[in-house]
């Protein structure tokens, strides 16, 4: 029987249930979701200070981000961020630390922030060093979900890594050939973005000649589109139609330097000052960052080169000490959260008669380590050669097998010697047990280069000695270097269309590589073709892609295979699908005729083609 007393105490009981009932089923805050690939940048409010701040925000101020997924974690170095939108604002002076992270897997993750204050500390590696600076928002979680992004889009299909001589996809399968721009090498000194000029025009013997002006890359302005990025409403659009072209044809792939200080230019520097080396320009490199982005949203590589001839001991007299540190610290936090980028260690790196006080054996040693030990996303680096031995040897044979250097970025005079010279220094490579990834990035000689269409309309000897002399001897890519002594050179070029062909050419064969052949698997022997001009890239007893320099009659050895051979042909001038001929098959076993050619009044007599033969 029910009385006042029981009622009450069925009430509160049934009170207490429902409110234990709705907390438990309260859904949790619904976490911000991102996605893999994507580029995670995060703002931190701390204390207000500036680029000329007495207390030097890049020195004496150190973020690390640390970031969780299940058992993994990653710590991730933030930078000065000024206002938090200095691209836009040119803001010297703000309260805002920020970071970039591009998370790699799919589900939760969790991050903690730490702001440390300290004389130097942005040199120091004890995380546990410092005064800890208050700020907000330091910690929090987020999901991360499939990427959307399709094609070339390096969001499409991640992080490329060095694998055995070859770019690749990490955690995958797939390989990738780099076919690109190696100029204008100074392609940041563009009139858009803040605090860029050229500081002397002047030029030695031997380099090309800068104007006064810099570039502003006018004819490209056709080619930005409505919802490209841009900054302060309408700059940048000349330099993101740039890339759109380049991307157009094709190219995957840009050369650049990020810093020519006492250089041919002089007119590239990440410094608020060139002749302050502890302070950095927060919006300039804020307007790099929307350049990179887009570059890396059409597919095309980062190739950073951190210095030149005659800079590289510029900073701590070529060591790696605090200024080098901190500049290359400042690389790293700000822009190496991108999926495609090399670290180059300099242009021309070494001493040569022109420039006869270079960094030394150690000191490049002490700075490919130091890139690689505090580069969280482990980027390939790469040596930029000298273009003629021993010059070049001298250097190499001291550094090959170094276990922080990944390859070369290959600098050759004369381009007759192009695939000799790429194939030698993969086999010693190799003789190391550490493969390089080798890329043919300036073919010589250095005042010509290559030409531009009107000059050289279907740039034979690059086509066939460097393009695809170096490819089918085991190269991971081509880069075209302008040459300095006439129009449109490696520091004036304002217009890629000048050599609208040659992106072509060098498209089919990237088309070429990427469609028919498992170039990683594959070995170059020359001597099979009966001519020392002819190139032939194998995998024994399977697949043989072979270089022809015109359409004379010639043989291959296959005396080391078995079996049939299907026979086609590829039109290295026009690209497109395999052709047949008169001969459809080869059998194994011994010296054979590969036959003639397709026969076709369109294409020119006497042209080079290409065989490619499978087992069938």
């Amino acid at each position: 029987m029910f009385n006042k007393k029981n009622i009450f105490l069925l009430i509160t009981t049934l009170f207490i249930l429902s409110v234990l009932i709705n907390s438990c089923s309260e859904p949790e805050p619904e976490l911000k979701t991102y996605m893999q690939w994507h580029t995670i940048t995060l703002s931190f409010t701390g204390p207000s200070t500036g680029e000329n701040a007495k207390e030097n925000p890049f020195l004496n101020y150190r973020l690390n981000v640390e970031f969780h997924h299940q058992d993994s974690k990653q710590i991730i170095r933030g930078f000065y961020a000024a206002d938090g939108n200095s691209a836009e604002s040119s803001a010297a002076d703000g309260n805002i630390w920020q970071v970039r992270f591009t998370p790699n897997k799919i589900g939760k993750w969790t991050y903690k922030a730490t702001l440390q204050k300290g004389d130097s500390i942005a040199l120091q590696k004890n995380l546990a060093i410092g005064e800890e600076i208050s700020i907000k928002n330091d910690e929090d979680s987020f999901m991360v979900v499939v990427s959307d992004k399709t094609g070339n889009d390096f969001r499409a299909k991640g992080r490329l890594e060095a694998s055995k001589g070859f770019f690749k996809f990490r955690n995958s399968n797939e390989y990738w050939l780099k076919t690109g721009t190696n100029s204008p090498e100074n392609l940041l000194a563009y009139t858009d973005f803040d605090n860029t000029f050229r500081m002397l025009s002047e030029a030695r013997e031997g380099e090309a000649a800068a104007p006064d002006s810099i570039h502003s890359f006018l004819p490209h302005m056709q080619d930005w589109h409505t919802g490209d990025p841009t900054w302060k409403k309408e700059k940048g659009k000349s330099l993101i139609g740039a890339i759109n072209y380049l991307a157009s044809k094709g190219m995957n792939s840009a050369y650049f330097l990020t810093m020519n200080i006492l250089g041919d230019g002089k007119d590239v520097w990440p410094y608020t000052s060139p002749d302050d080396f502890t302070r950095f320009d927060v919006s300039k490199l804020d307007q790099w960052e929307i350049v990179f982005k887009h570059m890396q949203s059409k597919g095309i590589l980062l190739h950073m080169v951190l210095q030149e001839t005659e800079n590289e001991t510029l900073l701590d007299n070529g060591e790696t000490g605090p200024l080098r540190q901190l500049y290359l610290q400042e690389l790293i936090a700000r822009f190496g959260h991108h999926l495609a980028l090399v670290w180059n260690l300099g242009e021309e790196n070494g001493p040569a008669e022109w420039s006869p006080i270079g960094q030394n054996d150690r000191q490049r040693k002490s700075m490919s380590e130091f890139l690689k030990k505090n580069d969280p996303y482990k980027h390939p680096v790469l040596l930029h050669t000298h273009s003629v031995d021993p010059l070049r040897s001298d250097i190499l044979n001291e550094i090959i097998g170094f276990e922080f250097v990944d390859g070369l970025s290959l600098q050759q005079s004369e381009r007759k010697q192009t695939a000799t010279v790429v194939n030698e220094w993969r086999m010693k490579s190799q003789e190391k047990k550490h493969d390089w990834l080798i890329t043919m990035d300036e073919i010589g000689k250095w005042h010509t280069g290559a030409l531009s269409d009107a000059q050289d309309p279907n740039h034979d000897t690059l086509r066939q000695y460097v393009l695809w002399g170096s490819l089918l001897s085991g190269g991971a890519g081509v880069e075209w270097y302008f040459g300095a002594k006439h129009p449109q050179n490696d520091l004036t070029s304002e217009d890629w269309r000048q050599r609208d062909r040659l992106w072509e050419i060098t498209n089919h064969a990237k088309e070429f590589f990427n469609s028919h052949l498992p170039y990683w698997k594959m070995q170059p022997k020359h001597s099979l073709v009966n001519s020392k001009e002819a190139y032939c890239l194998r995998k024994v007893n399977e697949i043989y892609a072979v270089y022809l320099p015109n359409s004379d009659t010639y043989t291959l050895d296959l005396t080391e295979a078995e079996g049939t051979f299907s026979l086609k042909w590829f039109n290295p001038l026009e690209g497109g699908a395999l052709k047949v001929s008169t001969t459809t098959k080869v059998i194994g076993g011994d010296i054979r005729s590969l036959g003639s050619p397709p026969n076709d009044f369109d294409y020119p007599q006497n042209q080079d083609w290409v065989c490619l033969l499978e087992r069938l």
